[in-house]
């Protein structure tokens, strides 16, 4: 490697300078006050585990996304965490088994093989909040309500709600009695909302069931499509009514709380199907196309650890919701103290520092460029007057 490309990072992972890692850290902060505040309780799992309980029940696409190496100690293989999701039904499950509901919230990188998306980071900072123990539509609508209000203390507004049920999918390809290798193809196509593909994919099918599955295409959209989804499934498949009734009760309880909010439906978002055991959930805000959180109830992750609770939960990125944030106006508003050892002068820095304030060590003829006030020594007291001026001292 040339000198010159020593400095470089590899794609998808970046730094955060001082500017943009202050206004991260206060938003950080101020997202897990909030899921505090809310009941949720910190957890802080660990960034590498052993690849059995980081990867097991949550299908191809997280092995895929995971770094692994060897352990030098126990020649067991580790993976870097690309999810902290499982590591936290890991926690609720094993390491805490308490009883009743647990609520836990988090915040830490992860790091992804290749990116999610064309622009996407492979370094992201996720933060989110699980709740285990409670199987009734209530925990979901309580874990949106969080996940809006995620939103909103980073200053988003605008707020789409797109919600899905993976139990109406799920109960249609039941009924259609597919191989899995047509399966597959119909996954793949009605993931990408491909109806030419599907068509091709369904082309040696029955027409019955070609004509349900080709259906679902089209089921996205207002509340109408819940109206239009039960005509078209209640003769055929009435067991994806129950999905279609919970996206109902759902979308009443969450417009009587939030009328402002604008709800979207989409009966084939498959986004974790694998894992997904009923309601599916994400946010999006105008002018960026991809969700900026998203979630759904997931009751059979905990089974692998030994206790198959319900759970539900969502997940966003720190940095993709800082990158929609308008850019801070830098100001100058620290106190520069001189280099000498006084003990007058550290207690009042000290003072200064406990009260909020940012104090910096003078180490040269200029004082740091964030610097608008100085200490300086009046009648034996040491007092902060601002910088460039001789002739007026505060207190």
């Amino acid at each position: 490697m040339k000198n010159v490309d020593r400095w470089q990072l590899p794609d998808g992972v970046e730094e955060v300078l001082p500017a943009q890692a202050a206004a991260a850290e206060r938003l950080r902060r101020q997202v897990l006050d909030l899921y505090r505040s809310w009941g949720y309780q910190l957890v802080i799992p660990p960034l590498v585990e052993f690849t059995e309980s980081l990867l097991i029940g949550l299908g191809a696409d997280l092995d895929l996304l995971t770094f692994k190496m060897t352990d030098q100690l126990s020649g067991r293989t580790l993976g870097l965490r690309a999810d902290i999701t499982p590591q936290v039904a890991r926690i609720d499950a094993h390491s805490l088994a308490e009883s009743g509901v647990t609520r836990l919230c988090y915040a830490g990188s992860i790091l992804h093989t290749r990116p999610k998306t064309a622009t996407g980071s492979r370094s992201p900072i996720q933060l989110g909040a699980e709740l285990y123990g409670d199987s009734s539509l209530a925990a979901d609508v309580e874990i949106i309500r969080l996940m809006l209000a995620t939103l909103e203390t980073a200053g988003l507004d605008d707020i789409t709600l797109d919600l899905g049920h993976v139990g109406v999918y799920g109960a249609v390809l039941a009924a259609a009695d597919l191989d899995a290798e047509h399966e597959a193809t119909v996954f793949d196509a009605l993931q990408r909302k491909s109806l030419p593909d599907l068509e091709l994919a369904l082309a040696d099918v029955d027409a019955e069931t070609r004509r349900l599955l080709i259906s679902l295409v089209d089921l996205h959209g207002d509340e109408s499509v819940l109206t239009r989804a039960r005509e078209l499934l209640a003769e055929q498949v009435p067991e994806a009514l129950a999905g279609i009734d919970a996206l109902q009760d759902v979308a009443a309880d969450i417009r009587r709380q939030r009328p402002d909010i604008a709800l979207y439906f989409d009966l084939t978002e498959l986004r974790g199907y694998h894992y997904h055991t009923g309601m599916v959930f994400a946010a999006y805000v105008p002018g960026h196309g991809q969700a900026l959180a998203n979630g759904g109830r997931y009751n059979d992750v905990g089974k692998v650890f030994g206790r198959a609770r319900p759970a539900t939960g969502f997940a966003t990125d720190l940095k993709a919701l800082m990158a929609l944030l308008p850019a801070e106006v830098s100001t100058n508003n620290a106190i520069s103290m001189p280099d000498i050892d006084d003990p007058d002068l550290q207690a009042r820095v000290d003072e200064l520092r406990a009260a909020g304030e940012i104090v910096i060590n003078c180490l040269s003829a200029e004082p740091d460029s964030r610097c608008d006030r100085h200490l300086v020594e009046h009648e034996g007291e040491w007092l902060v007057q601002p910088l460039n001026t001789t002739d007026h001292v505060t207190s």
